[in-house]
């Protein structure tokens, strides 16, 4: 991508962003806190479009080439683990988020709507209570923790992701 591309797409990124929250505040809406936000009635597509979409693109396709893994054919797998759910909660951009409890559990359940496929065996929805159980647990390492998992995965014939980094 050129020069002039990433700039025009950085603007128009901005303006999205903008007219977003021109919406929210001229619906009375002050989304500085996760308190707020929480008030606030996005559904979870929408909420996948603002916090989530930027990286993993609005098809779910990812950038592998970036580490950003696609959610087609391995979210599945990855959320009927333990494991799994665990690292889901743990990944950068679900930490940076900053969604209530409730709304990251409504945009991880959209995400599995979407991506997770027919599988016989599909994964069980989270919920926030989960959801908080699992944002508690400390991960020192979420690389780390990511290379056990998918070894862990792919010796037990699951498919995982392409992942860049060591």
């Amino acid at each position: 991508m050129t020069l002039g591309g990433r700039i025009l797409g950085a603007g128009l990124a901005g303006l999205m962003v903008l007219g977003a929250w021109a919406a929210m505040a001229a619906a009375g809406a002050r989304p500085e806190t996760r308190e707020t936000q929480a008030s606030l009635t996005f559904t979870p597509a929408a909420l996948y479009a603002l916090k989530c979409s930027g990286c993993h693109s609005p098809s779910g396709a990812g950038a592998p080439a970036s580490g950003i893994p696609p959610f087609p054919g391995f979210i599945g797998p990855l959320a009927r683990r333990d494991e799994g759910r665990l690292y889901i909660t743990h990944v950068p951009g679900v930490r940076a988020a900053n969604l209530a409890d409730a709304e990251l559990a409504a945009v991880l359940n959209y995400v599995m709507a979407e991506w997770a496929g027919t599988d016989a065996e599909p994964p069980e929805p989270f919920t926030a209570e989960e959801v908080a159980r699992l944002r508690a647990v400390e991960i020192e390492n979420v690389v780390a923790y990511r290379r056990t998992l998918v070894a862990t995965m792919a010796a037990e014939g699951d498919p995982v992701a392409d992942y860049p980094w060591p």
